[in-house]
């Protein structure tokens, strides 16, 4: 398969510091790359996207890698993660001040988690600690207080939620195997729902961005070019042009109507981030309608053993 680029798909400048396991939020239409690997950073580089430029922000007070990071009224909560152990720690970020913020620690430490946030509530899901975890709890940060939720059926690290109309989707993640399972969450009523499987693979190492009420899975373990689109309306699943750049362990962001794929890694089972800080852009508004189209994955695929694990 020709990992060449493909319609949408436009290269971008590159982020500075060249990493993965890190975490994305986007405040005002400008993204932030936080933290990753190797070595925990901590360190904060902030994209904008109309002047596709990068600027240094000060750096977060505990680096980490393998966590996960949501915006709620324009401050951005750094949630778990692995710091030579596993993390409970929650640090907000604001940009307007450039300045972080301790806040009560999650009451599950946890790595490889990730979180989505509805109506003003961070839902921190998922995640490994001594084992694959179906654990969800609710951050309020105005009252900087967690409560337990319903856990999720099927027990996942390395995945991806996004929200649509107020509902979280968990797609892919690993479990000892690659998962294809998608499962919904409605915290209006705190229960999950199984959707359509991811088709044709499982996944785990992608991210997810929403543009018009489509979710765009990107990258991830295996291949790692490959970029689907889910529509929760009628859960059904679209095959679109491949990644340029084949990577898992990368973050994306929606903004007006673009996606971005930021960073990221390409070794299977490690964290060995790209040469570059890659940066691409897709536009779903240029985006060819094209068939799905039967994937040979022989030659493609990768044992993963034990758990996918930095050490610093």
């Amino acid at each position: 398969m020709s990992l060449a680029a493909e319609g949408p798909w436009v290269r971008k400048s590159d982020m500075p510091t060249t990493r993965t396991f890190f975490a994305t939020s986007m405040v005002d239409g400008i993204i932030y790359a936080i933290g990753g690997a190797p070595g925990s950073r901590s360190i904060v580089e902030a994209y904008d996207p109309t002047a596709d430029t990068w600027t240094k922000k000060i750096d977060m007070p505990m680096g980490r890698q393998e966590f996960s990071a949501s915006a709620v009224n324009g401050v951005i909560y750094a949630i778990g993660g692995w710091r030579s152990t596993d993390l409970s720690s929650v640090e907000a970020y604001d940009p307007a001040t450039d300045t972080w913020t301790k806040k009560t620690d999650m009451p599950t430490p946890r790595s490889d988690l990730s979180t989505s946030a509805v109506n003003g509530i961070i839902y921190a899901i998922g995640g490994y600690r001594g084992g694959y975890l179906p654990t969800v709890e609710a951050y309020d940060p105005v009252t900087d207080t967690w409560t337990k939720k319903a856990d999720m059926s099927t027990p996942r690290a390395y995945f991806s939620t996004s929200v649509v109309n107020g509902i979280i989707y968990a797609f892919g993640g690993w479990i000892g195997s690659s998962l294809r399972t998608v499962e919904a969450y409605d915290p209006a009523t705190d229960t999950w729902t199984e959707k359509a499987d991811i088709v044709p693979y499982g996944r785990l190492g992608l991210s997810t961005s929403v543009v018009n009420g489509i979710i765009y899975a990107v990258g991830g373990f295996d291949p790692t070019w490959i970029v689907q689109a889910y529509d929760p309306a009628t859960d059904t699943w679209t095959s679109k042009p491949d990644l340029p750049t084949p990577r898992a362990w990368l973050c994306t962001e929606a903004v007006n109507g673009k996606i971005y794929a930021i960073g990221g890694g390409t070794s299977s089972g490690q964290s060995t981030p790209l040469p570059e800080g890659v940066v691409e852009e897709y536009s779903w508004l240029l985006a060819p309608r094209r068939t799905p189209q039967a994937m040979d994955a022989k030659g493609k695929l990768f044992d993963l053993w034990g758990r996918l694990r930095v050490t610093n």
